[in-house]
């Protein structure tokens, strides 16, 4: 006789937990891992692999920064899932020493290879003395491993995963130098022309890493280059354990082992760890804490660039004023738009991710301390789908974020700011500026001028002035 009790009538079935992704709002590990290797000069991004990654991966990167972006690949299929991928790694290899003649390899693990446990590293040993067994007369170059499996994590974390390897594998500690390292995260290569150009009026000798200001929107040139001229210099990256003082752009990177912590550790180099310099708060604390590593005051151009920023934000404040807004996009990014609308007086109603590191929340809370009459809905780790039933009975005026989220502007009929990466519908997501006065300038100009073509459009008879 059962000794289960027999259910009810009328019980309700429990609910299936949803595991599903609709719609991710977030791009894969390796991607992330690949953007970071392209800011090192003479580096090509290897993934070891199926080519059908490194073909994604390619087409979705040179959609947003309309540049070249070669990514070899070891072109595993179905008889490698079974007898592993050591063989095809090492053609691979050799492929590119042939083909590029780089002064980095940057290897990259993708799901298939993890899943099925290749050991990269001991094949990656075992190619370097088959290769010096040759005798050939071409030195073979440095050759950096990350794990970057999709299934663990976003484009992000492999983004600071590829930094901290590049660090771990090549820099040493060499004499100290008064140099600055900054680990700025991913954004625009325009925003690291603009942190190079303000490291420089503080007289700063800066090692930006990744460097993709000309990697990945160079000039036009009359013969192509197979791997563009830019990037971090290697021996610059050599150099960074003799630096003054690390500073690493990521408010939810606190507790995580980054190449800025890993510095610290290993150099006793002092590590600085800030958000990313969005809005006023946040560009303050960055420039006041070059004015401490420098010795000197802010220069004229920037205090007058803050200046006009600040005389802006009165200016524009009955337009943005208690409008509504939802956030998303990676969780740095958020942490900084959030900062920044708090400020000019837009209300954050929804604060989304696709990352899940935890510390989403708190790091909005810090930056918006004072600043909101309520506190929004922070939710991290989710998608689309989740945004969309989160935000319907919010109201929001506004969406903030790349161009995944340009349905849901279409669907709610509301102004969509295009941000962060990746922006396809759009031409010159690799210029648009969003750290400093500059960026926030920019920003809000923006923010603005899509709330005040959205009431021309509303309106029955248009509006001629505003």
């Amino acid at each position: 006789m059962s000794s289960l009790r027999p259910a009810r009538k009328n019980a309700k079935p429990a609910p299936v937990p949803y595991v599903s992704t609709t719609n991710a709002c977030k791009l894969c590990t390796p991607l992330g891992a690949c953007l970071a290797f392209r800011g090192v000069e003479g580096a090509i991004p290897f993934l070891h692999g199926s080519q059908g990654c490194a073909t994604y991966m390619r087409r979705y990167i040179i959609s947003h920064f309309r540049e070249p972006m070669d990514i070899a690949s070891s072109s595993l299929g179905e008889k490698h899932a079974i007898y592993g991928g050591g063989p095809n790694l090492k053609q691979g290899l050799l492929n590119v020493l042939c083909k590029y003649n780089p002064q980095l390899i940057t290897v990259a693990t993708t799901c298939l290879t993890e899943t099925i446990g290749d050991d990269v590293p001991r094949f990656v040993k075992e190619f370097q003395q088959e290769y010096a067994a040759r005798g050939d007369a071409t030195p073979l170059p440095p050759i950096v491993m990350v794990s970057s499996p999709s299934y663990q994590g976003t484009h992000m974390e492999g983004f600071h995963r590829a930094v901290r390897a590049l660090v771990d594998q090549l820099a040493q500690a060499p004499a100290s130098t008064a140099a600055v390292n900054l680990l700025p995260g991913l954004v625009s290569p325009a925003d690291i022309r603009y942190l190079k150009e303000i490291l420089g009026d503080f007289g700063l000798a800066g090692i930006i890493l990744p460097d993709i200001s000309e990697t990945l929107d160079g000039p036009q040139e009359a013969t192509y280059s197979k791997i563009p001229a830019g990037g971090t210099p290697l021996a610059q990256i050599a150099a960074m354990g003799g630096s003054q003082a690390t500073i690493e752009c990521g408010a939810t990177l606190k507790g995580q082992d980054t190449a800025g912590q890993l510095l610290a550790d290993r150099f006793g180099v002092k590590l600085f760890r800030i958000g990313l310099a969005i809005g006023l708060r946040e560009t303050d604390l960055l420039f006041s804490l070059l004015e401490m590593l420098s010795g000197r005051e802010t220069p004229r151009s920037h205090a007058l660039e803050r200046g006009r920023l600040l005389d802006a934000m009165v200016d524009g404040h009955k337009y943005v004023f208690g409008k509504r807004a939802v956030v998303y996009g990676e969780e740095d990014l958020v942490v900084g738009l959030t900062a920044f609308l708090a400020e000019i007086g837009v209300r954050p109603v929804l604060c989304a991710s696709g990352g899940n590191t935890g510390r989403l929340k708190a790091a909005i809370a810090a930056v918006t301390a004072d600043l909101l009459p309520e506190f929004p809905e922070v939710r991290g780790g989710v998608d689309f789908h989740d945004i969309a039933e989160e935000a319907q009975n919010l109201a929001p005026d506004l969406l903030i974020g790349h161009s995944k989220g340009y349905h849901l502007a279409k669907r709610w009929q509301i102004p969509l700011i295009r941000v962060g990466f990746p922006i396809h519908d759009r031409f010159g997501g690799q210029r648009l500026l969003h750290l400093g006065y500059r960026g926030a300038q920019q920003l809000l100009d923006r923010i603005i001028n899509a709330i005040l073509a959205k009431k021309q459009a509303d309106s029955p008879i248009g509006y001629g002035y505003l």
